[in-house]
């Protein structure tokens, strides 16, 4: 990879073993290693990130991404300090609308104006201003040694997605995005992620392996079916397996309820309800993902740079995600 590659980094769910994961993503020369926020369906991603802050020496930290709603301003700005504290330099925090860990409430993800008043909010705590929410004026009191000295020099990033995303990111200025899916638009940000899954095949593999599956198909129903459940339900019905998947999930769950089950593993892990579905998608699970030989995905890595990204965030997904970070950081090397 040359100078002008983007930089590698991971994405992980903040579970038990998140410590020996990022310890490998260290290892193997990953930039960061971002953890997700959906309390739903992980650990809590602020206990998990101090534990890794603590563990690790060099790799940066990311929260990718924390929602409005899920917590208070004030006790995110305190948490973002907390963990600064402990990897002094190391730490970015995205912010968005949440889609999947809204999803899991029964939420529809925040609107954008409430997600830029949230980003102004922490960005005004962390900067040691008094900033007014819901009414009353907020300001980070910690006496020395009691928190760190403001302003918390800690970026902020925000987590983009359509025209109002674009809109409210060129508004709000941020020093970096996270993108879900390919760039559409430069804007007054330096730094631009985009968050990747699927999985490097070995010679000879395709979507017949059980690894494959195993590995590729949790990116695949995120998106086949977990996201059109909450958009669109029609689409659902199209796919190969779709009506069958449709119709167990609405027969375990009563109306409304749904999302207490379908986002289950998201990104990470296939489920038994899952599985049959991605099974029936033959090669199709290929087609919202990175899949392929290593110089395959380095072609990919070439055309996104094109376009601007100058990070690429990794899912590592399936039984084994070690093996994924290992194949895909070395994939990266020519």
């Amino acid at each position: 990879m040359t100078s002008a590659s983007p930089r590698l980094s991971c994405a992980l769910p903040p579970t038990a073993d998140v410590v020996a994961r990022a310890g490998l993503a260290e290892d193997l020369g990953y930039h960061r290693v971002w953890l997700f926020d959906s309390p739903a369906l992980f650990g809590d991603l602020w206990v998990a990130l101090g534990r890794v802050a603590a563990a690790t020496r060099t790799i940066r930290l990311g929260v990718g991404v924390t929602v409005p709603g899920l917590r208070h301003p004030m006790v995110t700005a305190s948490a973002i300090a907390s963990v600064a504290e402990l990897a002094p330099g190391r730490l970015v925090v995205g912010i968005g609308t949440g889609a999947t860990a809204r999803f899991t409430l029964g939420l529809k993800p925040a609107r954008w104006s409430a997600t830029a008043d949230y980003y102004r909010q922490v960005r005004a705590l962390l900067d040691g201003r008094t900033v007014d929410i819901d009414g009353r004026p907020c300001r980070m009191m910690q006496l020395p040694g009691m928190g760190p000295e403001r302003p918390v020099d800690v970026p902020l990033w925000l987590a983009v997605s359509g025209p109002k995303g674009v809109a409210t990111a060129i508004d709000l200025k941020p020093p970096g995005v996270i993108w879900t899916s390919a760039p559409t638009s430069h804007g007054p940000w330096t730094d631009s992620a985009l968050l990747r899954f699927g999985t490097v095949l070995d010679p000879g593999e395709s979507h017949t392996d059980q690894r494959v599956l195993e590995a590729a198909g949790p990116g695949y129903a995120a998106i086949a079916l977990h996201a059109a459940w909450e958009q669109d339900l029609t689409a659902i019905d199209q796919l190969p397996g779709g009506a069958e998947w449709r119709t167990e999930v609405e027969a375990e769950l009563p109306p409304g309820q749904g999302h207490l089950a379908v986002h289950e593993g998201h990104l990470v892990r296939l489920t038994d309800r899952d599985r049959p579905a991605v099974a029936a998608a033959g090669p199709g699970i290929f087609a919202l993902g990175w899949n392929g030989d290593a110089s395959s995905l380095r072609d990919r890595i070439v055309r996104t740079a094109a376009a601007g990204v100058t990070e690429i965030v990794y899912v590592p997904a399936g039984p084994d995600p070690d093996r994924e970070l290992r194949a895909f950081a070395a994939a990266m090397t020519p």
